[in-house]
C-alpha cells in the first residue's frame, strides 16, 4: 500500500521501502504494547480483502503549534478503496473505541491541504481546523476533535 505513489502522494510523497514498512509495523505494535491503542487493519466485510489502516497514536511530531498530548488520528487506504466510506466508518469506530476505554478526550489529525478526501473524512468525524503549519517542509492543516462530553 505504501509503495503506491497515489497512496503516498499526501503522506510526504515518499514511497516506503521494505525497511520502512518493518519500522512502521514495529511502531504500530509498540503503540498497542505501551498505550493500549494504535492502528487497526481495515478489511472489506464481504471479501475480507485488506483496504487500509486506521487508528490513533502518539507520534510526537515536531510541528508548531504543537499537537499537545492528544492522540493523533490517521487513516490510509489502498487506492482501490478510496471514496467508498471505509476511512470514515473505520475512523469513527476507532474514536468510539478509544472513548469507551479511555473516556472522551481531544484528538487531533494533520492533513495535507490538497488532500480533499481526508479533509472530508476529518469533517465527517467531527474535526475542525485549528491551525495551518509546516511539517517536514510541507504545508499541513491541523485539526482537532472534541467529543460532546469534553466540551463542558
Amino acid at each position: 500500500m505504501f509503495s503506491d505513489a497515489e497512496v503516498v502522494r499526501y503522506l510526504g510523497n515518499r514511497l516506503m521501502t521494505r525497511e520502512d514498512g518493518w519500522a512502521r509495523l514495529l511502531r504500530q505494535v509498540g503503540h498497542w504494547q505501551i498505550f493500549g491503542f494504535g492502528f487497526w487493519v481495515v478489511r472489506e466485510r464481504t471479501s475480507g480483502r485488506h483496504v487500509g489502516n486506521v487508528g490513533l497514536g502518539f507520534f510526537h511530531r515536531e510541528v508548531k503549534p504543537t499537537l499537545g498530548d492528544s492522540p493523533e488520528a490517521g487513516w490510509v487506504l489502498e487506492r482501490t478503496a478510496h471514496g467508498q466510506g471505509f476511512a470514515t466508518e473505520a475512523a469513527l469506530a476507532a474514536h468510539h473505541w478509544l472513548e469507551d476505554r479511555l473516556g472522551p478526550q481531544r484528538t487531533v489529525c494533520m492533513i495535507d491541504p490538497e488532500n480533499a478526501g481526508s479533509i472530508r473524512v476529518a469533517t465527517k468525524c467531527g474535526y475542525a481546523e485549528f491551525a495551518r503549519a509546516t511539517y517536514k517542509d510541507l504545508p499541513v492543516i491541523l485539526f482537532e476533535r472534541f467529543p460532546a462530553a469534553c466540551r463542558s
